[in-house]
């Protein structure tokens, strides 16, 4: 099973970043995996629950421990992470994965490698080759919404709404073409359609727009996708 990795450049100092992305409250703000993440009090290292929702009215909890890494000698920091789920729901069993942040004069490289196993046996390995590129697709879109809040000021929840925006003006951008084409003949209509629907797909978002082609979905190298040594000691 292929690692999920996903990596964004944010130009803004490595402070603005680690507390974005370390604090609780402001990380379900961003990240669209989690709708809730409650720190547990007292725990060393650091764990917390999480639940997330698959489906109206259907939510899936888990837990998680964290060891955060603040200063090391080249500047850079590291936060490793375990974590799973006990609900027989959740295809995700239980995983592991770190985010990097590396500051350089553009900026802050923030970048994240993770892997799980998943449940259910050979169903869940099925149902696993679509959901886990869902699943990074989802993380990349989360990390261009951060990078759009810390860097731009776009709160996630506008730039939720910018994107559901950007989504229903395409899909009827598309529908117009289609009642336009109508008159013309099935086939040309069809040929139409299909042409309005790739450059809906092709055509950049806006810049206030999160969006997941932004960013880097290999890693660029070893020491990128190498996980850190803190995930030993968890």
């Amino acid at each position: 099973m292929r690692a999920i990795y996903v990596e964004t450049l944010i130009g803004v100092p490595l402070e603005h970043v680690w507390r974005a992305t370390q604090d609780p409250g402001a990380h379900r703000r961003w990240d669209a995996r989690f709708g809730r993440i409650d720190p547990v009090p007292g725990s060393t290292p650091a764990r917390f629950r999480y639940a997330t929702t698959v489906a109206p009215g259907v939510s899936i909890g888990g837990w998680g421990v964290q060891v955060g890494e603040r200063e090391r000698p080249d500047g850079t920091r590291t936060s490793a992470l375990r974590f799973g789920s006990d609900d027989p729901r959740s295809l995700i069993a239980a995983g592991s994965g770190y985010w990097r942040y590396v500051p350089g004069p553009a900026g802050v490289r923030f970048l994240t490698g993770y892997t799980y196993t998943p449940r259910w046996g050979p169903v869940g390995r099925l149902v696993d080759l679509a959901f886990r590129p869902l699943f990074g697709w989802a993380t990349a879109w989360s990390f261009d919404r951060l990078r759009l809040w810390v860097e731009h000021d776009v709160p996630p929840e506008r730039a939720r709404r910018n994107a559901v925006r950007e989504v229903a003006v395409r899909l009827l951008g598309v529908l117009a073409v289609g009642l336009l084409a109508g008159p013309a003949g099935r086939a040309p209509a069809a040929v139409a359609i299909l042409a309005a629907s790739l450059v809906a797909a092709v055509l950049p978002p806006h810049p206030h727009t999160p969006a997941a082609r932004r960013c880097r979905r290999r890693p660029p190298d070893r020491l990128a996708a190498r996980p850190p040594a803190l995930l030993e000691t968890l």
